[in-house]
């Protein structure tokens, strides 16, 4: 693939600005600065300002649409995006179910939250039968520790700059100091350890036996895109097993295809006791997250389905948009494609940011379509999303690591998009390149 830089769209290529036919009511910034000011958050407007006052309006596919007809290629999202906006098969499983029956009485048995579990189910690891939904992920964080509890593993071992949400039990994994502080104290009897390191691991299981749930992600999302050595989940899993300890997966971003296999759990072979799976669930279309368990994990809600519950966990029309969202993964075979994607996009990434960045870049990595740009210069990861921004392509920064950038693209991108994004960033590379590069002489972008 060549990453010449044009003036204009390429031919097939979306444009990333333009004007469009008409402005809409909703599209003025400094209006809803304002608002944001005066009525959510001061420092949300603050951002708002900083990432240059845009105001996203429509999307479709993998495009947003924003003030002016101005158009922006969604590599961002945090994951939610895999298989693009309003995919017509959640779509449709959403509108019909809109005018049926959205929000469910909860004391009646309802048939979408039944037939959603049953198309989640044939889609995870085996032994995981049983589900409960949640609407966020931490929400599904939340569960899995409640669910711990009742088995008596009270000693909960997550990992350094790991990330599970921001819930008071959730927080108490996340594994960043700067969003711990603030509300301490947390729950109490959580350990870290570093992540990738399974001999940490063990020494501190042997301390604990038949007490800890240990808490991992396949790939650590907000940490930038960190890998595990290979092995790691086996070894995770052999551990908990030695050791009678909880294995809870956090596959809240990496599940569903986002890592080119169904789940990060698949690549090793490995069952945990409980998967969680969030972001993408809802099809890009409605939040909705769930708790994949084993049904001995499972036993406490079973026995009492009142113990842990939530007044629109199941809700009809967000499961509409699950049956959707499996519905497309499978049909447009958004697995094989986020894996192959991967394989087109990470190379050219490292290329076009090594050519321009030089020794800046630190590394590049990823995993399908979860891919990390780690620098050695504070700063650059921000100046570099800002400037894609302007270019026309939203990235995402790393709750947890500030030195990384992120890209999380759907997995319907069609090749023009491709082309677009590796454009869009050779263009981005070379604004920053004269700050951050002085040794840079400019010259083609083609391979």
């Amino acid at each position: 693939m060549t990453t010449a830089v044009t003036s204009g769209d390429a031919p097939g290529a979306r444009p990333a600005a333009g004007t469009g036919p008409h402005t809409h009511p909703d599209g003025d910034a400094d209006t809803l600065i304002r608002l944001y000011r005066s009525h959510m958050n001061k420092g949300r407007a603050t951002l708002g300002e900083l990432f240059g006052k845009h105001v996203e309006l429509e999307s479709q596919g993998a495009w947003v649409t924003g003030e002016e007809g101005r158009r922006f290629l969604n590599c961002g999202g945090y994951g939610v995006f895999l298989m693009g906006a309003r995919h017509p098969a959640v779509v449709r499983h959403v509108e019909e179910q809109l005018h049926r029956h959205p929000v469910a009485t909860r004391l009646f048995l309802e048939p979408q939250a039944a037939r959603a579990a049953e198309a989640l189910v044939a889609h995870t690891p085996q032994g995981l039968e049983r589900v409960h939904w949640a609407c966020g992920g931490a929400e599904a964080v939340e569960a899995a520790i409640k669910l711990a509890r009742t088995q008596g593993r009270d000693r909960l071992i997550a990992t350094h700059e790991g990330y599970h949400g921001k819930t008071m039990g959730a927080l108490s994994l996340t594994g960043k100091d700067v969003f711990q502080q603030p509300f301490r104290p947390l729950l109490p009897d959580v350990d870290h350890v570093p992540y990738g390191d399974a001999e940490a691991l063990e020494e501190l299981l042997r301390t604990v036996p038949g007490r800890g749930c240990v808490v991992v992600e396949p790939v650590q999302g907000e940490a930038g895109v960190v890998l595990p050595p290979d092995g790691y989940l086996r070894a995770v899993q052999r551990l908990c097993r030695e050791y009678d300890a909880l294995f809870v997966l956090d596959e809240i971003q990496t599940g569903l295809g986002r890592l080119g296999a169904w789940w990060g759990a698949d690549l090793e072979g490995v069952t945990p006791d409980i998967l969680l799976t969030g972001k993408g669930l809802g099809g890009g279309v409605l939040p909705v997250s769930a708790v994949v368990a084993t049904p001995r994990a499972f036993s406490a809600f079973d026995k009492d389905p009142y113990l842990h519950t939530s007044t629109f966990s199941g809700a009809p029309l967000a499961m509409a948009a699950v049956r959707g969202a499996l519905a497309a993964v499978e049909e447009d075979d958004l697995v094989g494609r986020a894996g192959k994607l991967g394989e087109q996009i990470l190379p050219e990434i490292r290329r076009i940011a090594r050519e321009h960045l030089g020794e800046v870049v630190r590394e590049v990595r990823g995993r399908g379509l979860l891919i990390g740009l780690e620098f050695t210069e504070p700063g650059l990861a921000g100046e570099l999303l800002i400037e894609l921004i302007e270019q026309g392509v939203i990235a995402n920064h790393s709750l947890n690591s500030h030195m990384v950038l992120r890209f999380t693209p759907p997995a319907v991108l069609e090749p023009a998009d491709v082309e677009f994004l590796c454009e869009a960033f050779d263009r981005a590379c070379r604004a920053q390149a004269a700050h951050y590069n002085p040794t840079h002489r400019g010259g083609t972008a083609d391979a």
